[in-house]
């Protein structure tokens, strides 16, 4: 049975995540994921929060990052939330967006040792064992946490290149792909394949979840609306050889670029087409949005990742989601 997640952005307050996620937690998902960036309230803060509001759903971070958090420091707060929710804690890490860390002044270098170090630290130190660590980017001498996680927390990585799916094959718990169409997805889960086959893993042993940009509403004219906004961001950032893959006009996809850069995201988002909603979100009517769905199952992905912007009512779109999307499958 596929696992449903829901991810949300904690630019909003925290009361309204928090309520956002009880309704998710009613509505039949399985994993919430709180996105990781400087700049937005911090993950681990609003991950415990929604912990003592709600029951059974996973939490998850989705994704933090191994150059603005030191692994260490990641370890020390997701084994604590564990502590808070025994059972109920996944740590999602990836090499982070490199716009954002050139912003605050952090090299994007060395990503693969960057995270396979990560995680490394993070499964040692939660198990309550030393850190001995001569790596390529981390030098960690008997470092050892006072406690330890009351249960083995699951890491997942983000991953959208094809050397980091290959590495989450070989020793991720679960994967986070950063995709929504079927064509990505099924080449992602090669990728993830080879990792896995590697390893001389079972594919069955790792949650791989296609990490989507969603909308949802009655009609399709309102879930395109508001889906337009965030695949002008994707588009804005996706290099050449991605756009060309989906046909997507690379005039007009520079055009997009050129406007964000600016700040004039109203002419940015008129530059969106039909072309880039269908490579680069899930948005339409439930009935549309239950076939693509079926569709990206296809490709051997175990969760579906309901990701922003959900809809342009968050909590109408959430319970539509419960009453009509989660039941059929």
């Amino acid at each position: 049975m596929v696992k449903f997640g829901i991810e949300f952005v904690p630019r909003d307050a925290y009361w309204r995540i928090v309520y956002y996620t009880i309704e998710s937690e009613k509505s039949g998902f399985d994993h919430v994921w709180i996105t990781d960036h400087y700049n937005n309230r911090n993950v681990y803060v609003m991950l415990t929060l929604i912990s003592n509001y709600t029951n059974s759903i996973k939490l998850g971070t989705g994704v933090t990052n191994p150059y603005v958090c030191n692994p260490v420091f990641t370890a020390t707060a997701i084994a604590s939330l564990a502590e808070v929710a025994p059972n109920r804690v996944v740590c999602g890490i990836g090499a982070g967006d490199y716009v954002t860390l050139s912003a605050i002044g952090l090299k994007f270098e060395k990503p693969l040792a960057y995270v396979k170090e990560a995680v490394e630290i993070i499964r040692t130190l939660t198990s309550g064992e030393t850190v001995n660590l001569d790596g390529d980017v981390f030098k960690i001498r008997g470092a050892r946490l006072n406690y330890k996680s009351p249960s083995k927390i699951p890491v997942y990585i983000g991953a959208q290149g094809p050397a980091m799916l290959r590495l989450a094959g070989e020793i991720g718990d679960g994967v986070l792909i950063n995709a929504s169409h079927p064509k990505d997805l099924k080449e992602a889960v090669a990728r993830i394949r080879e990792g896995v086959s590697k390893a001389n893993r079972r594919v069955e042993d790792l949650d791989i979840a296609a990490y989507t940009s969603f909308s949802i509403a009655e009609e399709e004219a309102k879930a395109i609306e508001a889906a337009i906004p965030v695949v002008a961001f994707i588009v804005g950032g996706s290099p050449n050889v991605v756009l060309e893959k989906h046909g997507i006009d690379i005039e007009k996809a520079q055009a997009i670029k050129d406007a964000l850069v600016q700040g004039k995201f109203g002419r940015a988002f008129k530059n969106v087409t039909s072309d880039m909603i269908e490579a680069f979100s899930i948005a339409g009517t439930p009935k549309q949005c239950i076939d693509k769905i079926e569709q990206v199952l296809e490709t051997g992905v175990t969760q579906f990742v309901v990701g922003s912007p959900i809809g342009l009512d968050v909590i109408k779109s959430i319970r539509m989601i419960g009453e009509k999307i989660i039941p059929v499958f």
